[in-house]
């Protein structure tokens, strides 16, 4: 089974990202989180904790000097990274290659695939900086499993549901399958 890192940013479609923590692990994968320091405003690294029975990571940086730093051990621990729900913050810094979080520092390490799973109002969604960051990361092979259209949380109706966990623990499957490389 792989090992797979779970990026969470900060959106009220987080409570799907313990859903899919859940099933991961029931399916025999190891799932560590990585959580943004925003996204704990919405839900408890103990959550996740409590699902996976692993560890979680909200720091970059662990208070022992002699450790290694975490974002560069856990770029070479997992084998596919799970970021969801990826608002358009985090895919903003993402594609401006920022790394000011445990997220966006493991990912510069990263040399392994990654889904993406964006959740964001309609308007967002929509919007042309959130549309061409998106182009830039398929382009750097990043897989996007685009959001769905239903009710949102601020009231609004249009496209930018988190995808419902069957899409996209689908294309967890299918990057898993494609192997080591970026591109899944």
């Amino acid at each position: 089974m792989a090992r797979i890192l779970l990026g969470v940013s900060a959106g009220i479609a987080i409570y799907k990202a313990v859903d899919l923590a859940s099933t991961l692990t029931q399916r025999g994968h190891q799932v560590f989180t990585l959580m943004t320091p925003n996204s704990r405003k919405f839900i408890t690294p103990l959550t996740f904790r409590a699902v996976t029975r692993q560890p979680v990571f909200t720091d970059t940086f662990d208070d022992d000097p002699e450790s290694r730093p975490e974002h560069i051990s856990l770029s070479e621990w997992g084998d596919i990274m799970l970021l969801a729900p990826a608002t358009a913050d985090l895919i903003g810094r993402i594609a401006g290659g920022l790394g000011d979080d445990i997220i966006t520092t493991t990912l510069l390490a990263w040399q392994r695939p990654v889904v993406l799973a964006p959740a964001m109002n309609d308007r967002m969604w929509a919007h042309p900086i959130v549309r061409a960051n998106l182009e830039k990361l398929r382009g750097l092979g990043y897989a996007v499993v685009e959001p769905e259209e239903g009710h949102l949380a601020c009231g609004s109706y249009g496209v930018g549901r988190l995808a419902e966990p069957v899409r996209i623990l689908a294309a967890v499957d299918a990057a898993i399958a494609a192997g080591p490389g970026r591109e899944a």
